[in-house]
């Protein structure tokens, strides 16, 4: 009988030391969020954010965060693959028009990257996508093809929050790659999307579980919950009382996952990342602070982002981690934490941030961060920025269109200053090593939505200084 209550007891524990030996991993990424509206970006005075400011004390903010793009389509790219989205060829927003070469069958994330969603399943994670997909509309590109067990969300960019009767394929609503009746089961979509990650926890509790919760906050449309808009500052214009509201719906859903995670016993052990996909808009809605720009430029205020990383048994608590750290390591860092190592033969752009929290290793992650959109190109190193401003990628000619621009955010973090003049060395080094960055990346597969010739005149008139 002994034997036996014993055999009972060892049955039991199998899945608790799985769960201690990897963590429950969940990426939790709004959508268009001013870098100011949060309290643990020196913010705040939009609304309140409790939960995402506890994660910041239970974790590492990092004050030099950037994603790959200042748009969703090709940030989201960046962050699913772990590499630079310009070597598959998804430099662009919105994927409807093929450039020459391209059928609308490449609208996606390449079929032969690996994503977060595959590499976690391959170590024995339970895995979940969640909210706001944008990563292709084609059966190929459906995150059950991409790696992920199961999906509840939908596939496009952007549409309402609330119920929709005749949702476009884009805009529906689907639980893995069936439509939901929205009249009966959707309320308003950050709750729904975090009452399936919380029933995905439930269902998963005892072995590791891979969440990828992408809020469509906050998003337009600018959409908000009655009693929401009651408890936030009535403030001007009124898309801006519209996001604080969407703001506090988001953080108090996030709360409702740290409710959850507390009480399953489940959060010492479960690595949380937040993050904003891309700078907030300049529609008035959102505030990027003392940073300059806005989403879809590539000042700060287009790619710097809010980024903390929470892992209570791992990582120290309530540290400020000053060097660039890119949306790029997510792939690394999650395949680190679960015990995994990258194949020798994978290019990957992103780096393993663990050791840098952990102080085991020093210094920069990163000697050097590119981005480019089309027109506009960036190189950072150390505290050097250089932007240049060019003809597009798919001419012979890459004329320039700008003065060349060099900025030492360490100075000048508002970016008012065109140093490329005083500093012509600095400026030729690190024009130099863009151009040997883009040389190996693929043609871009699609131009950037159907009015994209619009958009290379705004990236124009929004990239400029006086040498």
């Amino acid at each position: 009988m002994k034997r036996r209550l014993l055999f009972l007891l060892a049955l039991w524990l199998l899945p608790h030391v799985g769960q201690a030996a990897k963590p429950n991993i969940i990426i939790i990424l709004s959508d268009d969020a001013g870098y100011a509206d949060f309290g643990v970006t020196g913010g705040g005075t939009l609304v309140p954010t409790p939960y995402i400011d506890r994660l910041a004390k239970e974790g590492i903010f990092c004050s030099q965060a950037y994603v790959t793009a200042s748009t969703c389509t090709p940030s989201r790219m960046g962050l699913m693959s772990g590499r630079y989205q310009q070597r598959f060829g998804a430099e662009c927003n919105v994927p409807t028009i093929p450039t020459p070469g391209y059928t609308k069958e490449d609208l996606g994330l390449d079929t032969g990257e690996r994503t977060l969603g595959k590499v976690m399943k391959a170590q024995g994670y339970a895995t979940m996508a969640i909210g706001k997909w944008h990563l292709g509309e084609l059966p190929q590109y459906h995150p059950n093809k991409r790696g992920f067990d199961e999906f509840y969300g939908f596939l496009g960019g952007s549409r309402t929050y609330w119920p929709d009767e005749n949702p476009s394929h884009g805009k529906a609503i689907r639980r893995n790659d069936e439509p939901v009746d929205e009249i009966k089961e959707i309320s308003y979509l950050t709750d729904d999307f975090t009452d399936a990650a919380l029933d995905f926890i439930d269902r998963n509790q005892e072995k590791p579980f891979f969440i990828y919760l992408a809020y469509n906050a906050v998003h337009g449309p600018f959409e908000a919950k009655e009693e929401d808009l009651e408890n936030s500052p009535k403030i001007e214009p009124k898309n801006r009382w519209m996001v604080s509201a969407m703001t506090k719906s988001m953080d108090d859903n996030i709360g409702r996952l740290q409710a959850k995670l507390d009480g399953l016993d489940l959060t010492d052990n479960t690595l949380i990342v937040f993050l904003n996909d891309n700078g907030g808009t300049n529609s008035g809605a959102h505030s990027n602070g003392s940073l300059r720009g806005f989403k879809g430029m590539y000042w700060e205020g287009g790619i710097r982002v809010p980024y903390i990383v929470s892992w209570p048994a791992q990582l120290p608590k309530g540290k400020q981690f000053d060097y660039p750290v890119s949306s790029l390591d997510l792939l690394p860092t999650c395949l680190a934490a679960a015990g995994g190592a990258l194949p020798q033969d994978w290019k990957m752009d992103g780096r393993n941030l663990l050791p840098y929290f952990k102080g085991k290793q020093t210094g920069a992650p990163h000697d050097i961060l590119f981005w480019r959109f089309w027109r506009v190109a960036v190189a950072r190193e150390g505290p050097w920025k250089l932007l240049r401003v060019a003809e597009n990628p798919l001419a012979e000619e890459r004329e320039l269109l700008a003065p060349l621009m060099l900025i030492n955010l360490d100075d000048d973090p508002a970016e008012t200053t065109n140093l490329a003049n005083k500093y012509p060395k600095k400026t030729q080094d690190l024009l130099n090593k863009l151009i040997a960055w883009e040389k190996p990346m693929a043609q871009p597969r699609w131009y950037d939505g159907s009015n994209w010739q619009h958009w290379q005149e705004e990236q124009l008139k929004n990239h400029h200084m006086t040498p």
